[in-house]
C-alpha cells in the first residue's frame, strides 16, 4: 500500500512557517526567539559562555509610515532585517518581535564583556546609515536599543526579555537613537513606578486625597482667596509628594478622575465659605490639567458641580498651564468662552516658564496671571528675575489683568 503524503508535509511546513516566522521579513517571530533564548540560557548555565540579548526599536516609525506610506515602511523593515543579519553570525538568532521591533540573540559573545558593547554599536551604526529609495531620494531612520547579558545563574528567558525591554524603553525615553544596557537600578525604578501606579489606582478608587488651601493675600495682607492643592495620604498615613504622583497620574489618565474629585471637593468647600458672611468674598482657584480640560463633557461636569453645590461661579477660578492651550487654540478659546458664560474666571499658571506667547494673552479670556515662584525667589538677588517680574506687572496692568505672585515668603 502506498500513500502520497506530499501535501500533508507541505501543509505542516506551512503551519510551522506561519507559527514561528514573520511573513514580511522571513525572520523568526517572538515565539521562536524565546525558544532559542531558552536554549542559549540553558547552554550558558552549563559552561562559562556569556550571551547577549539585544532588542531594537525603530524611532518614530509611525511618522515614517504616515509621511512615506506603508509600502515604504514595509520596505524599511525588510531592509533593516537584511542589515541586521549581515552583522550577525551563523549561530546567532535574528527575529522580528513586533511591528517595528527586532531581537538578536548572540549565545556566546566570545570575549570580554566589553565585546557586547562593540557588537551593539556595530548594529546601531549599520542601521543608522541612510536608506536609498531611488531617484536620488534617501531615508534616514534611527533606532533605540536595549541590551541584557546572560550567563550561568541568569534568570529565565521571560525575565531576560523584560530586562532588555526595560533598557529599550529607557533609551526611547531619553530621546531615542541610543543603546542602553540593563542594570539593577533600572529594574528598581520600573518596579517602584509599577508599585506607585497600583497604589495610585487604589487611592483614586477610595479617594484617599485631601485638599489643602494656600491663602492668597492682597497688598495689605488681607486674605482674598486661596488655591486648592491636592495631597495624597498614603496607606501608611504619610503624605505622598505631588511631584511623585501628578506626572504619573497625567501619564496614566488617572488625572481625569482625580480632577473631577478636586472640582467637586473645591465646590463643596466654596459653598461652605459662601454660607458665612465673613468668608463669602473669598475666591478659590483649582488647577485643571490639559487632559481634563479637553474632555468632551468637561463643561457639563463643571455646570453640574455648580448646580449641585449652589455656589456663586464668579468665586471659582480655573488655573490653566500652557500645555492646556498649546495645540488647537481655537477649540481652547471656544471652551473657555463656554465656561466664562457660566461665570467662571481663568488664571494662566506659571507664566514666564514655558512658551509664554504674548499672542495667547491677546486672544484668551484670562482674568489673572500667576508669576512663577522661580522668578519671585530670585528677584531680590538676580537682576534678570527682577526685570521679568517688573515687565509682567507693567504688561498685566496695561491688559487689565490681575497678578498673583507665587512663593512670597517674606
Amino acid at each position: 500500500t502506498k500513500e502520497d503524503i506530499t501535501q500533508r508535509k507541505q501543509s505542516e511546513a506551512l503551519v510551522h512557517q506561519l507559527a514561528y516566522y514573520d511573513a514580511l521579513t522571513g525572520l523568526p517571530n517572538r515565539a521562536l526567539l524565546r525558544d532559542h533564548l531558552q536554549q542559549a540560557v540553558d547552554a550558558s548555565a552549563q559552561g562559562t559562555a556569556q550571551g547577549l540579548l539585544l532588542l531594537i526599536d525603530i524611532d518614530r516609525f509611525k511618522q515614517i509610515n504616515d509621511t512615506r506610506g506603508h509600502d515604504t515602511g514595509d520596505w524599511l523593515l525588510h531592509t533593516m532585517a537584511r542589515r541586521i543579519q549581515g552583522c550577525t553570525g551563523a549561530l546567532d538568532t535574528v527575529a522580528r518581535l513586533g511591528s517595528n521591533t527586532f531581537g538578536i540573540i548572540v549565545p556566546d559573545i566570545d570575549g570580554p564583556s566589553d565585546r557586547a558593547q562593540t557588537i551593539a554599536q556595530k548594529v546601531h551604526q549599520t542601521l543608522a546609515a541612510p536608506y536609498d529609495l531611488g531617484d536620488a531620494r534617501r531615508l534616514y531612520a534611527t533606532t533605540s536599543m536595549g541590551i541584557a547579558l546572560f550567563c550561568a545563574g541568569s534568570p529565565s528567558p521571560d525575565s531576560l526579555l523584560k530586562q532588555a525591554e526595560v533598557a529599550l524603553y529607557r533609551a526611547k525615553e531619553e530621546g531615542g537613537n541610543a543603546l542602553l544596557f540593563f542594570d539593577a537600578p533600572m529594574q528598581a525604578a520600573v518596579d517602584a513606578r509599577a508599585a506607585l501606579e497600583m497604589a495610585l489606582r487604589d487611592a483614586v478608587e477610595v479617594q484617599a486625597f485631601r485638599l489643602f488651601y494656600q491663602v492668597q493675600v492682597d497688598q495689605r495682607g488681607a486674605v482674598v482667596g486661596a488655591e486648592a492643592l491636592i495631597r495624597w495620604i498614603g496607606a501608611d498615613g504619610k503624605v505622598v509628594s505631588p511631584a511623585d504622583f501628578i506626572p504619573l497620574a497625567e501619564e496614566t489618565g488617572l488625572i481625569v478622575p482625580m480632577g473631577q474629585w478636586v472640582l467637586d471637593t473645591a465646590c463643596r468647600q466654596l459653598a461652605r465659605w459662601q454660607a458665612r458672611p465673613e468668608t463669602r468674598h473669598l475666591s478659590l482657584a483649582i488647577n485643571v490639567s490639559a487632559r481634563q480640560f479637553h474632555q468632551a463633557d468637561f463643561v457639563a461636569q463643571l455646570r453640574a458641580a455648580l448646580e449641585r453645590h449652589q455656589i456663586d461661579p464668579g468665586c471659582l477660578k480655573l488655573e490653566l498651564i500652557e500645555s492646556v492651550i498649546l495645540g488647537d487654540i481655537d477649540t481652547t478659546i471656544e471652551r473657555m468662552h463656554q465656561l466664562r458664560a457660566l461665570g467662571i474666571r481663568f488664571a494662566l499658571d506659571d507664566f514666564g516658564t514655558g512658551y509664554s506667547s504674548l499672542s495667547y494673552l491677546k486672544r484668551l479670556p484670562l482674568d489673572q496671571l500667576k508669576i512663577d515662584q522661580a522668578f519671585i525667589r530670585d528677584m531680590l538677588t538676580d537682576n534678570t528675575s527682577n526685570a521679568i517680574v517688573r515687565a509682567i506687572l507693567v504688561m498685566s496692568e496695561a491688559l487689565g489683568l490681575e497678578v498673583v505672585a507665587e512663593g512670597v515668603e517674606t
